[in-house]
């Protein structure tokens, strides 16, 4: 990692940035190190169903939508992953039997994601082991008014990031 400049004179004018206090660097650090182990700890815990935990997170979005199907454009804004991506990642799903394509009968370009028969049985395998999962690696290690602020707190920021979509300043933009 590059050393830190000590002086204001040391950074080039556009680079003048107010630098991470002590508590900022321990907060953001240990959001960083906790997202990674516990999204780690999903996918460990999925995996013994043939699961990551991206995959998990499109079937059981289609499994909440009406006809347990929706638009793949949509699908991918909701799990976060760019539309090229997401087709990749349903292809493997549909590979598997447990997702398959139909076409959008209100858009004759658009395709439809659907959940099958088989990609139900699948969550309702995985999904007992999957909460088991969020209870032990996040929400157990938390009292209930750490848990609401953690929710207050992310959802602040959902929402403000959200409101970045589109503008170009934000990653998902090409999704």
């Amino acid at each position: 990692m590059a050393a830190t400049p000590t002086t204001d004179s040391e950074l080039p004018a556009a680079a003048a940035v107010p630098w991470l206090t002590s508590a900022e660097q321990d907060a953001w650090r240990s959001f960083i190190v906790t997202s990674r182990w516990v999204f780690e700890m999903l996918d460990r815990d999925l995996k013994a169903h043939g699961l990551s935990g991206d995959d998990y997170a499109v079937l059981v979005t289609l499994a909440d939508q009406p006809e347990r199907r929706m638009r793949m454009s949509d699908l991918a804004e909701r799990v976060y992953e760019s539309k090229s991506r997401l087709s990749h990642h349903i292809g493997r799903l549909e590979a598997k039997g447990w997702v398959r394509r139909e076409a959008c009968p209100s858009d004759g370009r658009g395709m439809n994601a659907v959940l099958t028969d088989e990609g139900v049985a699948l969550l309702e395998r995985a999904a007992p082991d999957h909460v088991r999962s969020v209870r032990q690696h996040f929400l157990d290690l938390f009292e209930p008014d750490e848990l609401a602020m953690i929710a207050t707190a992310f959802g602040a920021s959902a929402e403000r990031l959200r409101g970045l979509r589109g503008t170009g300043a934000c990653p998902g933009d090409d999704i």
